[in-house]
């Protein structure tokens, strides 16, 4: 019942902030498009020789192969890039356990966010992150987390982060808008509140998938508990009554032998 009842609720934000999270990129990806070009360092596209990566995680365990998952897409993805071009933000104990085993420089460790996931929660991840792009220390930034798609499963994501990628000509009609203020000073505004948004859908993606992987798996471990339990109640009565059946067959015999 509570793990029903968390799901809901982490369920419930997944889903009201992805209108949201959608919108956002969809209406930066028109304001870029419509500005023409334009110079700001969240859209400077590099050669990706550093790449930093949000990877996030749980704090708890008990949840299935749902951090496994989603440390092995990390690490699918980081491939077979050198070390010390790889940086890491790790959100989550679980994260930060998994990536000592390995020689990856950590920008950053977090604890997994409480259940009620705010803005003020990522404000330090993102603008570190930003400040490594802006810095030139890192030329791109890459989300790992897991998207909720139901209870029973939870889909491991790679997302570019930055640079934001305008729209590929063709792709969509250049709608023509009249921006006051200025193209550039809503673009300069916004794009820090975009990074923030798709951070925030993440997390509350990463909670939701969460909350889902543990009570499949809890709800798979008092299945099979029960079953043993049953199991091992009938060997139990099958033992018993052998051995009542041997008693009684000994004093039926001894008394047999007394005649």
């Amino acid at each position: 019942m509570v793990a029903a009842a968390r799901l809901k609720k982490a369920q419930n934000r997944a889903e009201a902030a992805r209108p949201y999270a959608e919108k956002m990129h969809e209406v930066m990806g028109n304001l870029a498009q419509s500005v023409g070009e334009i110079e700001h360092p969240l859209l400077e596209m590099r050669e990706e020789q550093n790449v930093v990566y949000v990877i996030i995680g749980a704090d708890r365990g008990l949840a299935g192969s749902y951090n496994t998952n989603v440390m092995n897409k990390a690490i699918r993805e980081i491939g077979d890039k050198l070390p010390e071009t790889v940086r890491l933000v790790l959100i989550g104990k679980k994260a930060v356990g998994f990536f000592k085993r390995y020689s990856y420089a950590t920008a950053g460790e977090l604890a997994a966010p409480g259940a009620e996931v705010t803005f003020g929660d990522i404000r330090a991840i993102t603008t570190r992150i930003r400040s490594l792009f802006e810095s030139r220390e890192v030329d791109a930034v890459y989300l790992i987390y897991a998207k909720f798609i139901s209870a029973m499963r939870q889909e491991p994501t790679v997302v570019k982060l930055l640079p934001m990628a305008k729209p590929v000509e063709g792709d969509a009609p250049r709608a023509d808008f009249i921006f006051e203020p200025d193209a550039s000073q809503l673009l300069s505004t916004l794009l820090p509140r975009y990074v923030d948004t798709q951070v925030y859908q993440a997390l509350v993606e990463a909670q939701a998938s969460e909350q889902g992987a543990r009570m499949t798996a809890m709800t798979a471990a008092t299945k099979n508990a029960g079953e043993m339990i049953d199991n091992l109640t009938l060997q139990y009565n099958k033992a018993r009554q052998a051995a009542i059946t041997t008693e009684i067959m000994e004093i039926v015999s001894g008394a047999e032998a007394l005649k």
